[in-house]
């Protein structure tokens, strides 16, 4: 291909925002030579890997915009120290069905048990599958709704809210909350019933999610909303982060 022609085309890629055909061209089409590809097999295979890398690149937006404080995959989660967790089911949710039928997901059980990582392992599999996550701890969660209440941009910032199709509610009743904190927070969730996901980590069970609402009337309301089309499960077992570590002490004592 001249050298003329080639840089030409470079720019007519780079104007209609094709930047992986302009970065690959050459390559494709020394190969292209080299293998007797007709013309129509080079334009498709540049042509998919231009739509290759801008669905790469959506996937990292996505897993950018969720705000994950880490990124952490079911294939670094211990499943065998969890016997009562099931496996498959987890991995099932990782298709994401759930999400699209507008169902809930509530990982409850003791501290340090591996919820978060779970959370996240599930929101970047929606991610990954096209989906909009974002991931608060339900501290941050409630700071930001009262930040915005009081910036009079409350209303913006739930309309960011709503067209996530999962929101993820990390380590619910781990900090106090005001009572007019708790009321946003019951509205967020009251306002997704069966028009959003939301999963919901918490170190307490739900017959002590009194102390998190304040009061028996919304702490029933939001369960009821919450459990209705819900996958639910119970995490209990010694602290995941507990026995890492103690396994890296034994490490260390041995070298």
């Amino acid at each position: 291909m001249a050298d003329v022609t080639t840089e030409l085309l470079k720019a007519h890629f780079r104007q209609l925002r094709l930047p992986t055909m302009g970065r690959e061209l050459e390559t494709l089409a020394r190969d292209a030579a080299a293998s007797n590809q007709t013309f129509v097999e080079f334009l498709l295979r540049l042509t998919e890997i231009e739509l290759a890398a801008r669905a790469a690149n959506a996937v990292a937006t996505r897993i950018k915009n969720a705000e994950f404080p880490v990124e952490k995959d079911f294939d670094t989660f211990d499943f065998s120290v969890l016997p009562g967790l099931s496996k498959p089911k987890v991995l099932e949710l990782g298709r994401c069905e759930w999400i699209e039928q507008k169902y809930n997901c509530c990982l409850v059980g003791s501290h340090g048990t591996g919820k978060t990582h779970i959370s996240i392992g599930l929101g970047l599999a929606a991610c990954r599958a096209g989906l909009r996550v974002r991931f608060f701890t339900a501290a941050e969660l409630v700071s930001e709704l009262e930040k915005e209440q009081k910036q009079y941009t409350l209303d913006r910032f739930l309309g960011q809210l709503e067209r996530a199709h999962l929101l993820i509610c990390d380590e619910l009743g781990y900090v106090t909350m005001s009572r007019g904190g708790v009321e946003l927070l019951f509205r967020v969730f009251a306002d997704r019933y069966e028009r959003g996901s939301i999963l919901v980590t918490s170190d307490l069970p739900f017959s002590e999610w009194g102390q998190i609402f304040q009061g028996e009337r919304m702490t029933a309301a939001l369960l009821d909303r919450l459990t209705h089309h819900c996958h639910i499960f119970e995490m209990n077992g010694e602290s995941y982060r507990f026995r890492e570590s103690m396994k890296t002490k034994r490490g260390r004592k041995a070298e």
